[in-house]
C-alpha cells in the first residue's frame, strides 16, 4: 500500500491536499486500485499536526446534514487510528523529502506499507 498526496493549492482555505491509498501488495485482492476520498487538513494552531479525514457521503436529515463514513472498522476503533497515523507518517516523509529538494513524485513515494517487501510465505522480498 502507498499513500499519494494531490496537491489542493490551499482551496478550499486549510485544506493541504487529497490523499489516495494506492494498493500495491501483488497478494492483495486489491491490488492495482487505489481508495479515494481521503484528505489532509491544517489545524487552526499550525503548531500541532493535520487533521485526517476519511470518505464520507454528506446526506441530509430534515434539513440537518449529515455525514456517513464510507470506510469504517470491522469491530476495533482503533483500526482507523492506525491507518490515520500511517497517513500523517507519511505526509511528514512527504515533507522532509520536500525539503530536501527531491521532486514530487520522489517525495510521494516516501512511504510505503512494509508488508509490501514480504513475500506470501512470509520471507523478505529480494531484488531481481
Amino acid at each position: 500500500m502507498t499513500i499519494k498526496f494531490i496537491d489542493t493549492q490551499g482551496n478550499p482555505p486549510r485544506k493541504l491536499a487529497d490523499v489516495e491509498i494506492h494498493f500495491t501488495h501483488a497478494a492483495d485482492p486489491l491490488a492495482g486500485l487505489k481508495l479515494v476520498g481521503f484528505a489532509l487538513w491544517q489545524r487552526t494552531h499550525k503548531d500541532r499536526p493535520p487533521i485526517v479525514t476519511f470518505p464520507s457521503r454528506q446526506y441530509s436529515v430534515n434539513g440537518e446534514r449529515r455525514s456517513f463514513a464510507l470506510l469504517r472498522p470491522v469491530s476495533d476503533p482503533a483500526e482507523a487510528e492506525r491507518l490515520r497515523a500511517f497517513i500523517l507518517a507519511a505526509w511528514e516523509a512527504r515533507q522532509v523529502a520536500r525539503e530536501k529538494g527531491l521532486s514530487e513524485d520522489e517525495a510521494n513515494a516516501a512511504i510505503t506499507d512494509p508488508r509490501d517487501d514480504v513475500r506470501d510465505d512470509g520471507q523478505p522480498r529480494t531484488a531481481g
